[in-house]
């Protein structure tokens, strides 16, 4: 599957690549990350391949992972004119300004305008909204994203770590009012994060939402540095806030390891090509310090898990879902039927419903 096998995300008529860059690690101001050569070495390398989905966020090191890819387009402007560039906005970046990050009105087209600025362009291909505000209206939010879509400054909208009850009170408020609608998910998943398949899944497939998914290597613990007879330390941005494997992930890593050689390949790739797989999946973030890891998730593309291979990676990593998720898996087997009998009879079903539930 190269880079240019373009998908439409969600309902709408954008086409984007299966890999989307990532570029949290461009800029190396909080201590990690690329240089800024390095950074455009990447986005060349990924431009060259076909790849057209690129995704930052105005919190990257501080808004310079902004500024890389804004340099970099600045001298392009017909590969600028082809890519399907995102950012993020929620973070405050302004101590003291309470009205410097958010979901409100006046964030947002703050936000925006910071972000054209460091991008060097009059508009983003996907405005994303990084993170939940119990305060803000959803109305207000949506509004604002809408007449950034009639300026011309934004082209579709995207949620990214949302709640699954949230995003869709937005999208049904957003139908109904005749706004843009919400046309994507970002939500993390990989073999050792599966709960988004519980509500966020089941969600974007109704309401016509692609689903774009980060971390598909879980900060380092499925890249193959680990398992239960080796450790490695995890070279990635994410490790002050998650740490080492739990336990009970190696039940994961170890399985993965073992694909990976079977197979020949990387557990990288096999973790990448996992994620990517998952028909629920529009497009999977990957993203690199260095040239050589990127090539290394690149080989993903080339990647077809043996429907054997797959199974093992799904068993090993099946996830215990919030309620209802098991409850209505099981009620499913039940067919149409709501209870123990029917017109007073008993139902063939009670033979089920007595049975106890795994």
């Amino acid at each position: 599957m190269p880079l240019d096998s373009y998908v439409t995300l969600g309902r709408s008529g954008l086409r984007v690549s299966p890999f989307t860059l990532g570029t949290m690690t461009f800029g190396e101001d909080l201590g990690w990350g690329a240089s800024p050569e390095e950074s455009k070495n990447m986005l060349a390398a990924y431009l060259d391949r076909g790849g057209n989905s690129i995704d930052t966020a105005n919190i990257y090191t501080n808004g310079h992972s902004e500024q890389i890819i804004g340099d970099y387009f600045a001298g392009r402007p017909e590969a600028r004119d082809r890519v399907v560039l995102g950012t993020k906005f929620f973070w405050n970046q302004y101590p003291g300004d309470p009205n410097g990050g958010g979901p409100g009105r006046k964030a947002i087209v703050r936000q925006l305008e910071n972000s054209l600025r460091r991008l060097r362009t009059d508009h983003v291909d996907i405005y994303w909204l990084h993170n939940f505000d119990p305060v803000t209206p959803v109305e207000e939010t949506m509004r604002a994203l809408d007449d950034l879509v009639s300026d011309g400054k934004i082209r579709y909208v995207g949620f990214s770590d949302m709640p699954a009850w949230a995003t869709t009170e937005a999208a049904v408020v957003a139908r109904f009012r005749g706004w843009t609608p919400v046309v994507a998910l970002q939500v993390e998943y990989s073999l050792l994060e599966r709960t988004a398949e519980g509500e966020l899944f089941p969600m974007a497939a109704a309401l016509g939402m692609g689903v774009t998914a980060w971390g598909p290597l879980r900060s380092g613990f499925l890249s193959g540095k680990y398992g239960s007879d080796r450790s490695g330390q995890v070279d990635t941005t994410r490790t002050a806030l998650v740490g080492a494997p739990r336990p009970e992930d190696y039940r994961v890593i170890d399985v993965l390891n073992e694909v990976a050689a079977d197979m020949g390949v990387s557990a990288a790739a096999v973790a990448i090509a996992w994620v990517q797989g998952r028909a629920e999946i529009a497009s999977t973030l990957i993203g690199a310090r260095r040239m050589d890891q990127l090539e290394v998730n690149l080989t993903a593309l080339d990647l077809l898990l043996p429907d054997d291979q797959r199974a093992r990676l799904d068993a090993a990593s099946t996830p215990s879902l919030n309620f209802p998720a098991a409850n209505n898996a099981y009620m499913s087997r039940m067919a149409q039927f709501a209870g123990a009998t029917v017109d007073g009879l008993p139902s063939v079903l009670s033979p089920l419903l007595a049975a106890p539930r795994r």
